[in-house]
């Protein structure tokens, strides 16, 4: 793949032999993220698990105490009092067989679903459609559950879900180039230490075995995983 002069000049102040500490893996992500837009921060972490192994998957949900960057639309399935629960709290579509008939017809103008228990079987109907996209909600990451309300917080506050692939990694966005460097670090840390809650029982080995931290223009910063891991 070929770089740009921008890259090239990033890389350059970048030891490709050198894991680094969170805070300064952070100071020289942001000081590289210098593209004319406000990029996102994103951890790649290389894990020792085989997800194919149903005791090795690593899933979950983190909320990161300074936020995604993100403005977030969120649609709920719920009826009657859960239905205005979910709407006071914010969310910004709400419905049941309604809003399944405009997902079934292409209109979806949101980046994450919640349902309340008994929409399941409404929801489970979709999953062709929001399953690939990863929308499908799941009680294991907070999206199916009777207090909408605070799914709904959550999501608009910056909490994230993961999920490792089948190669053993796990990619996720943890602020934006525009935050400062303390606020970066401490999402950084936060999501780091959920990855590590969520060890699998099968997970034999070095569990988290790689971290790089990089801009979206930007090169890829190695990690102290010692620290990373550090209880």
């Amino acid at each position: 793949m070929a770089h740009g002069k921008r890259y090239k000049a990033a890389l350059a102040n970048v030891d490709r032999n050198k894991a680094y500490l969170v805070k300064d893996a952070v100071a020289m992500v942001k000081k590289n993220a210098n593209a004319k837009f406000d990029e996102t921060i994103e951890l790649s972490i290389n894990l020792g698990v085989d997800p194919r192994h149903a005791d090795q998957m690593v899933r979950g949900v983190c909320k990161l105490p300074s936020g995604t960057g993100r403005s977030l639309r969120v649609a709920v399935f719920a009826k009657d009092a859960k239905a205005e629960e979910a709407k006071k709290a914010g969310a910004d579509v709400v419905g049941a067989d309604d809003l399944a008939a405009k997902i079934q017809a292409g209109e979806m103008d949101f980046d994450k679903v919640i349902a309340t228990p008994d929409m399941m079987p409404l929801v489970g109907r979709l999953g062709k459609i929001l399953g690939p996209k990863g929308m499908m909600p799941n009680p294991k990451v907070g999206t199916v559950t009777m207090d909408v309300a605070k799914a709904v917080a959550d999501s608009k506050g910056g909490a994230v879900e993961f999920r490792v692939e089948k190669a053993g990694i796990i990619h996720a966005g943890v602020g934006k180039a525009s935050f400062s460097e303390a606020a970066l670090a401490q999402n950084v840390s936060a999501f780091l230490g959920a990855i590590m809650k969520a060890k699998p029982s099968g997970a034999k080995g070095a569990y988290m075995q790689n971290v790089t931290l990089s801009s979206t223009m930007g090169p890829g910063v190695k990690i102290d995983v010692s620290e990373a891991t550090a209880s």
